[in-house]
């Protein structure tokens, strides 16, 4: 895609953004776990459905539990709560929920996540998670004009032997996702580690993702890239640690999906104003804005702009390049991105 001189599009682009402009422009999400998105008053009503007994007394005490140190601490809680989604309805209705709210950030893209052997290591069907997420999604682009493909995620705590069985039990609905990702327990448990699960995926003509560089070190990175031949990579924060990562980053344009309010409630920055996601960008890294787990670190994609407006004085011009790597980054056809970046650039040029 032809490089765009943004300077020369964006009016008044050394201002601070508002939020107001940012809503604004067309914008995509691709590093969101659906089950990360599961509010407490959905999982309340989940359970009750479900006739479960839950860990906690009232929506408060969920709240209250969601004070993360690490990752490790965040997953503990997060699969815990996944345990209520049973039924094709309950991610029906976690998969809506979540797109009602990208239609009031000016999402019109997304690609979301979602963790199959979560679900089929508790007896559920894996048969039942597709269809339950692909009716919502499909009706977000009747309803609410936001396209979609869905990303399976293989658990890395877990065996590559258990991600070969989830992707056979996912083959007979191939035509309902595009790609493969990579989650869960980034330490210890290094890219290479899933080569051959993403070398059969990638025969079956699906995109790569992976989490690499959040937890774990810019190597991680390098062997995602080259050992798995990732299309992106997931978080990605700590390749400032290598120039020479940085480079090709810089020089290849991999997108990496930062997440900015997950990052400081895992500590992986102790406050959003140490947070590099604006340094990486002016430094021409395909950065863009993410929510990751919002449901659980207090925030979607307009709260994690804000926060970037807040504490980092993310000026206007800055804000359409996140916006533009959002779209470029996506795996949408070539026509659709041209339509959005063509209305990007009519709203940032006012």
């Amino acid at each position: 895609m032809k490089k765009i001189n943004l300077v020369e599009r964006v009016s008044c682009h050394e201002q601070v953004a508002s939020s107001e402009f940012v809503r604004q422009l067309p914008k995509t999400e691709l590093h969101l776990h659906l089950e990360g998105s599961l509010e407490p008053e959905l999982m309340f009503e989940l359970a009750e459905r479900n006739n479960l007994d839950l860990p906690y007394a009232s929506i408060e005490e969920v709240k209250a539990a969601y004070d993360f140190h690490n990752l490790q601490s965040f997953l503990d809680i997060y699969y815990q709560c996944a345990d209520v989604l049973r039924t094709e309805q309950d991610f029906y209705d976690l998969t809506w929920a979540y797109l009602l709210r990208c239609h009031e950030d000016g999402i019109v893209h997304i690609e979301p996540f979602f963790d199959p052997q979560t679900h089929t290591e508790r007896g559920i069907d894996i048969g039942i998670v597709f269809q339950g997420i692909n009716r919502a999604l499909l009706q977000a682009e009747q309803e609410l004009n936001i396209t979609s493909g869905l990303i399976l995620c293989f658990l890395r705590h877990l065996s590559e032997e258990q991600a070969m069985e989830c992707l056979q039990q996912a083959k007979p609905y191939l035509e309902h996702f595009i790609g493969v990702g990579l989650d869960s327990s980034e330490l210890g448990h290094p890219p290479e580690k899933f080569t051959r699960v993403f070398s059969q995926a990638r025969e079956l003509g699906l995109y790569a993702v992976a989490h690499a560089g959040e937890e774990g070190p810019a190597a991680y990175i390098v062997s995602a890239l080259d050992a798995l031949k990732v299309d992106r990579i997931d978080h990605g924060v700590r390749c400032i640690e290598d120039e020479a990562l940085m480079q090709r980053l810089a020089k290849e344009q991999i997108t990496l999906t930062v997440c900015p309010l997950s990052n400081t409630r895992l500590k992986v920055f102790s406050h959003m104003s140490e947070h590099n996601i604006l340094e990486l960008l002016d430094q021409d890294i395909a950065v863009m804005v993410n929510a990751d787990d919002p449901a659980f670190f207090g925030g979607y994609l307009m709260q994690n702009f804000d926060a970037l407006i807040e504490h980092l004085d993310m000026t206007r011009l800055q804000g359409v390049k996140l916006a533009l790597n959002s779209i470029t980054g996506s795996f949408m056809l070539a026509d659709q991105k041209e339509k959005h970046i063509a209305k990007l650039l009519d709203i940032a040029s006012q």
